[in-house]
């Protein structure tokens, strides 16, 4: 990730567009749940300017080079339409529990998928989707006020991708299937954060946390 501003949000028209933009999405909000809830230290992120604000990512390698990866395969599943869900939990690293759970739940806008029937008066601009991820990334921000403390060292996170059973995992060794893995929190409080929506994909953003006993 380069600290200079990546290149301009583009037309959703395209699915290749809107994927792109979704995967990059995606990317910027987990270093962003991953600076705000303490999970690395401070001094493992910089500054960077996207969506006319500023950013932090991490300069990690080791995380860059896990987070890219990941990044790479969800952008083929989501643009093979195979992707449903896409959830950031962070896990206790004594226990296991997952104590926090950010869900972004993808729905593909079948009526759109013909351009040729898209009435274009009616295309969210460029300008409108940068609004929407703008709105979403200050409320995860502000969402650190009501979220419960997370002590430093004591948490890692996960990211599992959920898709149709057709999907085949890459034959790489770096994928698991997590059909078992534990979601569920105990005693836990939801809150719905606004969505992302293109012309082909709407986005729905929530967070799942662990109450104080």
């Amino acid at each position: 990730m380069s600290s200079t501003e990546s290149a301009p949000l583009r037309s959703s028209f395209t699915i290749r567009g809107s994927t792109t933009l979704i995967t990059e999405f995606f990317d910027f909000s987990v270093n962003n749940i991953l600076y705000q809830r303490g999970i690395y230290p401070m001094d493992d992120f910089k500054t960077v300017k996207k969506y006319g604000m500023n950013l932090l990512v991490t300069h990690d390698e080791d995380i860059k080079s896990y987070i890219r990866k990941f990044m790479k395969q969800v952008h083929v599943w989501l643009k093979a339409g195979k992707v449903s869900r896409f959830v950031l939990v962070i896990v206790n690293k004594n226990t296991g529990d997952v104590v926090e759970k950010w869900q972004f739940n993808i729905n593909v806008n079948e009526e759109d998928q013909d351009a040729s029937s898209l009435n274009q008066q009616h295309e969210i601009s460029p300008e409108q989707i940068q609004s929407q991820i703008q709105a979403i990334i200050r409320q995860i921000t502000s969402c650190v006020t009501f979220l419960p403390n997370l002590e430093v060292n004591e948490y890692t996170f996960n990211i599992l991708v959920f898709t149709d059973v057709t999907t085949a995992l890459p034959q790489n060794n770096e994928w698991v299937d997590s059909s078992d893995y534990k979601l569920n929190i105990e005693g836990e409080e939801c809150v719905q954060l606004k969505s992302l929506k293109t012309n082909l994909h709407t986005v729905d953003t929530l967070v799942s946390y662990k109450t104080a006993n």
